[in-house]
């Protein structure tokens, strides 16, 4: 393996750049981050007697304080160390998130008992804990979802004066009775957001972290590349390969494409991929990385939790929908190495079975986790299992040894990547809180399904149109918030819309997740992307449409779960039979999507604009998956496929520039062990 590379990740999706600290604030961030990852993996085993949300207060308290220390605020200052106005605000943070519990207020029980009258100084603390929440929120996002925060507290606060007869007016909430629903209630900074931060995130950025630490990230890159080495297709397949490996460890689209992207761009240059289209396989790649089982963004610890089940059920929701996401990149990659003339690549390496032989143990965490999930464990304690299996495996390899030195980092790491989760989730209970108190949900819910029939009466043409408003509302709200906060405010408010259709609960979940997700390869933001064409040094929009057209799948896919009763097959609901028939049929929507976009037909040759507008239309009426739009969509798949074949009968296409062969592979020199 490349010992003398070194990959850095990021260990989840939502995260800005953060300080590099160093010398003794960097020492008490790292002890206080440890403390906290030891007060989590206690927790799994012997929960705290108060109960849950006891446990979220001490959590908070010992996060959110980090989150001023490691976080700059942008406004000026010194941003190597925190400054004085940020130390201040973390001595506050800790002061207010240990409020509930001080023994001079009368203690836990107290404070709970005051729920619905609160003291004058209960208001004061609640009031300073929302501003600083805020603020952590605005430091590790960004302006947006702090934003959208106010909106839903002014609304709160404001709504009384709407005139009555508008639907989404209520009667109005004082300011006590706001802070009493966010800093004293279960649905507030404490509520269900935060819980599965505290409880099931962290725990996976902890992993992650001490998979990263045990040389798996290295492994996953050097196998992908040994993998496809001889291949023509070697730089594509290898950058896809990589993508959804180094994905098990990083939680981050953004982060996965840039690693990834460090690793394989000399390859991709090297084979004549233009910069814009290489980055949008890379960032493709990367956003995959958060829909791939067995380990999912954060959004899907939320999708379990709100819909009470298990992770392995969510986790056995994603597999088609994986399958299809990375069956299109691969269909793309093909059509790209014919429309490009990438040359072949060749890469100096270990063999892939002997890389296997080696260090294959990495992925016995991995597969630890389905099994212990298979027989009912827990996802929190399987995942704890899996973190201390992958510690042990690491002294298999000298280099990555997990001394009580480094899983002292490895633990600290892990609680560090999960502090904009924190911040995110934290913010999130003051949308869900103004929500439940107001009843906005069900209020706009009611108007979108109500905009629909104002258009038709056709129930089916009502949820059509239902599913692209909400799918055009998730992706909008996508480009503002982080992937999490997107998640949590589509469900409170596209969900209720779905579920009043007759749509199923699973299907409605992921449909918002999966359009939640996607924001990451959505212009004009499309972080992956950006990430990506740093790497390449492509134009950053350019890559982003690349990006979008390697996950088209990715966008319609979704659709298909909730617009007719078949999609639910392509989450693994049904029968075999179905779900077996379903899959194939969907793969050929992919199929006739990928000829579309990529303007190739794979074993025939290029097609034409007719072809491609044929095999669109196949596309979506295969996606539709009810029989009439079925037998219609191979037919057009079928005649966009022969209009090629006879477009390359009658003229034969000019070998685009750059194909010529060269005798020999070019070759990367690498290292290897």
């Amino acid at each position: 393996m490349g010992a003398d590379r070194s990959i850095e990740l990021h260990y989840d999706e939502e995260e800005r750049p953060a300080r590099e600290l160093t010398g003794r604030f960097r020492a008490v961030v790292a002890s206080v981050a440890f403390a906290v990852a030891v007060l989590v993996l206690v927790q799994v085993f012997r929960p705290l007697a108060q109960g849950s949300q006891f446990y979220l207060i001490i959590f908070l308290a010992g996060t959110l304080p980090l989150v001023f220390l490691a976080y700059h605020s942008g406004f000026g200052g010194k941003r190597d160390r925190p400054t004085w106005p940020d130390l201040i605000l973390a001595g506050s943070a800790l002061v207010v998130c240990l409020y509930p519990v001080n023994p001079f207020a009368g203690g836990y029980n107290a404070f709970l008992d005051r729920q619905g009258l609160l003291e004058p100084l209960d208001v004061i603390f609640g009031a300073v804990l929302l501003l600083l929440v805020v603020e952590a929120c605005r430091r590790t996002t960004g302006w947006a979802l702090p934003i959208v925060c106010a909106i839903f507290l002014g609304y709160g606060y404001y709504g009384g004066l709407l005139p009555q007869h508008w639907p989404i007016a209520h009667a109005g909430l004082d300011f006590a009775q706001i802070v009493d629903a966010l800093y004293n209630s279960g649905s507030g900074f404490y509520g269900t957001p935060l819980d599965v931060a505290a409880t099931y995130i962290v725990l996976f950025t902890i992993y992650g972290a001490v998979l990263d630490l045990s040389g798996a990230s290295r492994f996953f890159v050097d196998l992908s590349v040994a993998a496809f080495r001889r291949s023509r297709s070697a730089a594509g397949r290898t950058a896809v390969a990589a993508g959804f490996l180094l994905g098990t460890v990083s939680g981050s689209g953004t982060a996965t494409a840039v690693s990834v992207g460090a690793v394989t761009w000399p390859m991709l240059r090297r084979a004549g991929y233009p910069r814009e289209q290489a980055g949008g396989m890379l960032a493709a790649a990367g956003v995959g990385a958060i829909l791939s089982p067995p380990t999912l963004g954060a959004a899907a610890f939320i999708v379990a939790e709100y819909l009470n089940v298990a992770y392995l059920t969510v986790l056995g929701w994603a597999m088609i929908p994986t399958v299809l996401y990375y069956l299109g990149i691969l269909l793309a990659v093909e059509i790209d190495v014919r429309r490009y003339g990438v040359r072949p690549v060749e890469v100096e390496s270990a063999g892939a079975w002997r890389l296997l032989g080696r260090f294959g143990y990495h992925f016995s965490s991995l597969v630890l986790i389905v099994v212990l999930l298979a027989i009912g464990e827990s996802a929190t304690r399987a995942v704890v299992y899996a973190t201390i299996l992958a510690a042990a495996l690491s002294f298999l390899d000298r280099r990555s040894w997990l001394t009580p030195r480094r899983a002292f980092e490895a633990l600290s790491a892990g609680v560090r990547g999960v502090l904009p989760v924190v911040a995110v989730c934290a913010a999130a209970g003051i949308i869900t809180a103004t929500t439940t108190k107001t009843g906005l949900g069900a209020q706009l819910a009611s108007l979108l399904v109500n905009g629909a029939r104002a258009v038709t009466d056709n129930p089916q043409m009502v949820l059509g149109l239902t599913v692209v408003l909400a799918a055009f509302a998730l992706a909008l709200l996508g480009l503002a918030v982080p992937v999490t906060a997107s998640f949590i405010i589509g469900w409170v408010i596209i969900g209720p819309a779905l579920l009043a259709l007759g749509v199923p609960a699973p299907a409605a979940a992921m449909f918002v997740f999966y359009y939640s997700v996607l924001s990451e390869v959505t212009p004009p933001t499309a972080l992956a992307a950006v990430g990506a064409s740093a790497i390449t040094g492509g134009r950053a929009i350019p890559t982003m449409w690349q990006a979008l057209k390697y996950a088209l799948p990715a966008f319609l896919a979704p659709i298909a779960f909730v617009l007719t009763g078949n999609g639910e097959h392509l989450l693994a609901r049904g029968s075999v039979a179905a779900v077996a028939g379903t899959t194939v049929v969907a793969a050929l929507a992919v199929l006739g999507l990928a000829v579309a976009t990529g303007g190739w037909v794979l074993g025939v040759g290029p097609a034409g604009t007719p072809s491609r507008v044929l095999a669109a239309v196949a596309g979506v009426l295969l996606l539709y998956l009810e029989p009439v739009a079925v037998a219609l969509g191979v037919g057009a798949l079928l005649l966009a496929v022969g209009m090629a074949a006879l477009r390359r009968r009658k003229d034969r296409p000019e070998v685009p520039e750059g194909t010529e062969r060269p005798a020999k592979p070019d070759l990367i020199p690498r290292r290897s062990a």
